[in-house]
């Protein structure tokens, strides 16, 4: 093993805690033997499941399209295929069909397909009885019955087996929105049995939400991994929460139920800042339309739960600071800034090295993109959506500005410093910030940035203090956008109906026309499994300095 590859692995796992550590031997190192008793009684519930907009998977008897890929399950060994991505084998055993809008009429599909998965995926085998795919499909099952599907003998019983699997394998290893997921099952599947053993389930899962919602979930309202995709689940999760202890009556403090109504209202905020003003996600750390409901669907279900939504407009400048994303508006255009740290240390797993990055919207319209994501296969497409080069940023000496490797490690990171925001007197708003990630390059680099944004225009300044071979500035435009050249490669024009925006470049003390300025054909990935052709325009920072601006009518 080369030096440069211990290093990465020293970077990457002196930030973990020891639990992470210890937890994972003992996890790899001991199995749980299922208990096969009989399930405990159920306990009654007050009233039918009320689901949150989430879109069909189901398109026949056995066949799920999930990630974009529709496939059978024609056998009992497709459950678990070596050659089908893992992350769509997971997906198949969470059953999220059984939760989807206007899942009655496949009410037939799900039990003969809830009956061929206890009998081919036998317990304790098999990807299924993985604590996360556990977790979601335990969920799943336990709304489907609330929603008046209820399950049969064979499939309560395997439940209890299944819950009981779970409880001996929590994720105390991986900590973050798996260990959330654990918890939240445990709660689900003890408040739908009655005894002592569900009664311990269900405190089991409690005490590890009480603690995790204090860790997890910022003052601000943001989740702590800093992805909109995943917030947006566990927003749904406290919000299926607040509906649980509706369901069952007595099974829970108010103190937790008030908790969850407060904290749903601050999530559901923080997600309102962070979408574009299409109704979809930001595209920050992992992140891809169609995995989380969207921000119209949690807020219809917030409001039939009667959590207070947000139901006021905006301000043209909200900053969320403890996740470290700001939103700027004005006019017509709207645009989200990342100078957050890329998630917490010890989890940094959904991140990118996308700092001081940004999106942006005009009339409606997404304008300037990041990357996507689009797999989490550990191959050279997932590494290249999550490298700087994938998003509007600064990229230096052809390196990433966070180390990230293999489908979800991260060893240096980027940590920014020096934000401020605010408004000018004449009524520009503005962002600052700098990292300083490319400081472990020979040439101590530093990127400093600033966003200046009026109702006509848009003007990003670039600083780099330190000495580096080459550093560019790239912005990817959203697919349908041309980019072109003026005569003199300073400058030009994107069209895309409705958008027409003029841009311009300087290099160092205002130089027009920095010479190199190239567009690249790039991709999108608004989807898993998805692909756009976009064009990027790339532009090379010389002498430390670029200051770029766009305009518009």
């Amino acid at each position: 093993m080369s030096l440069a590859t211990l290093g990465r692995y020293w970077h990457t796992v002196r930030h973990l805690r020891p639990v992470q550590v210890y937890g994972r031997l003992r996890f790899r190192a001991t199995t749980a033997k299922p208990d096969l008793r009989s399930a405990p009684p159920l306990r009654g519930a007050r009233g039918a499941w009320l689901r949150c907009a989430r879109r069909a998977s189901m398109t026949g008897a056995a066949t799920l399209r999930i990630l974009g890929v529709e496939r059978t399950i024609a056998c009992a060994a497709d459950w678990n295929r070596s050659d089908w991505a893992k992350l769509w084998r997971y997906n198949a055993h969470y059953f999220d069909d059984l939760a989807a809008s206007d899942a009655e009429p496949r009410a037939a599909w799900h039990r003969d397909l809830v009956a061929r998965w206890i009998a081919e995926n036998p317990p304790g085998h098999g990807d299924g009885w993985e604590p996360y795919p556990l977790s979601l499909r335990i969920v799943n099952w336990i709304k489907a019955t609330l929603c008046g599907q209820p399950l049969d003998t064979a499939a309560r019983a395997s439940l209890a087996v299944q819950v009981r699997f779970l409880r001996e394998r929590l994720e105390v290893h991986l900590l973050g929105n798996h260990l959330w997921a654990n918890a939240k099952a445990l709660v689900f599947a003890g408040a739908f049995f009655a005894g002592r053993e569900a009664d311990g389930w269900r405190e089991r899962g409690l005490s590890l939400l009480r603690r995790e919602a204090a860790e997890q979930i910022l003052a601000d309202g943001g989740h702590f991994e800093r992805s909109p995709m995943y917030h947006a689940l566990i927003t749904e999760d406290v919000l299926d929460l607040v509906q649980l202890a509706r369901a069952y009556p007595g099974c829970f403090a108010e103190g937790d139920i008030a908790r969850w109504h407060a904290t749903s209202a601050r999530m559901l905020h923080w997600l309102e800042v962070m979408m574009h003003p299409d109704g979809e996600l930001a595209f920050f750390n992992d992140a891809a339309m169609d995995v989380a409901p969207t921000y119209a669907a949690l807020t219809s279900y917030a409001h039939t739960l009667g959590v207070a939504a947000p139901d006021a407009a905006l301000p043209d400048l909200v900053a969320l600071p403890e996740s470290g994303y700001v939103r700027l508006g004005a006019g017509s255009a709207v645009l989200i800034a990342d100078v957050a740290p890329v998630g917490p240390d010890y989890l940094p797993g959904h991140a990118h090295a996308d700092t001081l990055s940004f999106e942006l919207s005009l009339a409606g319209q997404r304008v300037l993109v990041n990357g996507g994501t689009s797999t989490y296969e550990a191959n050279a497409q997932r590494l290249r959506e999550r490298g700087t080069a994938m998003h509007n940023t600064v990229c230096v000496d052809g390196r990433d500005s966070s180390e990230v490797w293999s489908s979800f490690r991260v060893a240096r990171r980027a940590r920014p410093f020096a934000v401020r925001w605010g408004r000018a007197d004449d009524g520009t708003l503005w962002i600052e910030a700098a990292h300083d990630g490319y400081r472990r390059l020979p040439g101590k680099v530093v990127h400093r940035r600033r966003w200046e944004l009026r109702c006509d225009g848009l003007v990003v300044l670039d600083a780099l203090d330190g000495r580096c071979a080459e550093a560019v500035a790239r912005y990817r435009f959203a697919p349908g956008l041309t980019v072109a050249m003026g005569d003199d490669r300073a400058g030009g024009t994107v069209d895309g109906a409705p958008v027409r925006v003029r841009w311009r470049c300087e290099g160092a003390q205002g130089v027009a026309g920095v010479g190199g300025a190239v567009v690249e054909a790039g991709t999108w990935h608004p989807r898993f499994g998805v692909s756009k052709a976009v064009e990027v325009l790339a532009l090379p920072v010389r002498g430390g300095a670029l200051r770029t601006s766009f305009a518009w009518s």
